[in-house]
């Protein structure tokens, strides 16, 4: 339902000059979707929408259009920038980065779309990722060494 919801929205805000919360609630309504403020606020959020001055020097939202290639590249560059080394204990993956840069590569690594990190805890210069099993895990340094040695 959501991303139904979600694809919706963007649908109507493609259409329609939309200012307000609103008026994309009222206009969801209408196209059959009951959603209260605070859904329609979280959808903006997730959706990344901001509003732009359209012709009539009002406001409308519009969809922030990140290039996908340009932002992967960007994840990338900040794992490669605070990798400083990784070890593992069975099925716990271990990374070392800079100082204060743990945060910023475990949010990295998170974009990146490690299948096999079931969930990450990040320290001032150390990440812990809990892997799925320990034959991911040696996969997933297999991998991350690569994009490490580019």
């Amino acid at each position: 339902m959501k991303s139904k919801r979600q694809a919706k929205i963007l649908e109507i805000i493609g259409k329609y000059n939309i200012e307000t919360q609103e008026e994309l609630s009222d206009r969801l309504e209408q196209e059959g979707f009951a959603v209260t403020q605070a859904t329609v606020s979280r959808d903006i959020r997730e959706l990344k929408l901001t509003k732009v001055a359209s012709g009539t020097g009002r406001q409308k939202y519009v969809a922030l259009s990140e290039n996908h290639v340009d932002m992967s590249e960007k994840y990338i560059r900040v794992f490669k920038d605070g990798f400083v080394s990784m070890d593992m204990a069975q099925n716990i993956l271990v990374i070392k980065t800079v100082s204060g840069m743990a945060m910023a590569v475990a949010a990295a690594l998170d974009a990146m779309d490690c299948h096999e990190i079931v969930g990450s805890i990040a320290g001032d210069d150390t990440i812990m990722c809990a892997v799925r099993t320990v034959e991911d895990t040696e996969n997933l340094m297999k991998r991350l060494r690569k994009i490490v040695e580019k």
